[in-house]
């Protein structure tokens, strides 16, 4: 509803304000219709589960599973940081949510021997606050900014001194009698992270020295991630269950911790509490995640191009409206992952169904009108 007074009010707001806008109005519309059991957003995690996502996490380089040349070259920065005495540079980590953004900057700030604090973009809105959480900061802190994308430009201005000079200018008072106060700052850490790295305003990635993308994991490291949640749960597990679970985890760890506490619940009342190939398999029909980690809307936008557009090429636009569903949802959301696992491609003309995607949904590939002719 208020996405209308969105597009009413465009010219109002500066290019880059409205494109967060319309990343929170995306975001919201996401977390509604995907499938919960295959949504990596934390902003869906309940109180308990955020408290065992917390005491599943990694607390040192050596325990963090995949994204090798990031940890790699991170483990080098922390040292050579720790070595000089000095604050290390500023971290961007950017990628898919329920990667890791989180848990590697706990890993930064325990291998670096101090503290960290935790804040939000969105909750940013005010300068005054993010003067009052520098200046708490003792020297090299990490100070960890998610959704850091969604920073107000006037917070995000006082930050720029912050992270160069370690100096930050508050206006106090107004009218005649304002005037500008520096106040210094003890050297300190910023890690920004952000599912959307696109929005970041470029002054601001400037600033940023050491940048990090995060990829989706494959699933022989997603199954070692599995057996050691159960193991911290004291849940018992085969390796053939921890590779199914794997597989359906959307190569995102937050998803198959998701879906191991889940399976866990069916082994503990259908089973002995061990999870068995059996019991995941199970498990896993009943929350609806198919054997490939496509959820209800995967299949719904691979059975459309199939059956209603003779496998494509088709506009996004005229997928979204076969399906129901929003565009940029589908651009942002679902297209990446069918696209990444071979069953969907991208051309010039429109999407397409691959012969993967045939294969998945027990159907045969359609000739189009240009090979029938030859």
């Amino acid at each position: 509803m208020y996405f209308v007074t969105f597009a009413n009010e465009k010219q109002r707001f500066s290019s880059c304000k409205y494109n967060k806008l319309c990343s929170i109005y995306n975001d919201s519309k996401r977390k509604k219709r995907m499938n919960e059991n295959l949504n990596p957003s934390k902003e869906r995690l309940t109180k308990s589960e955020s408290d065992y996502e917390k005491a599943l996490r990694p607390s040192a380089f050596d325990s963090f599973a995949g994204q090798s040349q990031i940890k790699k070259n991170l483990k080098i920065f922390v040292q050579a940081a720790k070595e000089r005495g000095e604050a290390l540079d500023h971290v961007l980590l950017h990628g898919p949510p329920g990667l890791g953004k989180t848990t590697l900057s706990y890993i930064i700030a325990n291998e670096l021997g101090v503290n960290v604090k935790m804040t939000s973009g969105p909750v940013l809105d005010k300068p005054g606050e993010l003067a009052g959480i520098l200046t708490n900061l003792e020297a090299n802190d990490v100070l960890f900014i998610d959704e850091i994308h969604r920073l107000s430009p006037i917070v995000e201005e006082y930050l720029y001194s912050a992270m160069e000079d370690y100096k930050i200018d508050i206006m106090i008072e107004s009218g005649p009698n304002a005037r500008s106060v520096q106040i210094g700052l003890n050297p300190f850490t910023l890690i920004g992270a952000t599912t959307r790295s696109g929005l970041l305003t470029a002054p601001l990635r400037s600033r940023f020295g050491i940048t990090c993308r995060l990829q989706y994991y494959d699933h022989a490291t997603l199954s070692k991630i599995i057996k050691r949640s159960s193991s911290i749960l004291a849940t018992p597990i085969d390796e053939d269950a921890a590779v199914e679970i794997a597989r359906r985890s959307r190569g995102t760890p937050r998803i198959a911790n998701l879906l191991l506490r889940r399976v866990r619940d069916f082994a503990q009342i259908l089973s002995d509490g061990r999870i068995s190939l059996q019991v995941a398999k199970e498990g896993l029909e009943a929350l609806n995640v198919d054997k490939n980690g496509l959820d209800e809307m995967d299949n719904r936008i691979l059975t459309a191009i199939i059956d209603k557009f003779k496998g494509g090429p088709v506009g996004i636009s005229t997928i979204a409206t076969a399906v129901g569903e929003d565009a940029g949802t589908i651009e942002e959301v679902y297209e990446p992952f069918l696209i990444q696992e071979g069953f969907l491609m991208r051309t010039s003309r429109g999407r397409e169904a691959t012969p993967l995607a045939y294969t998945h949904l027990g159907k045969l590939p359609q000739k189009t009108t240009q090979q029938e002719l030859f």
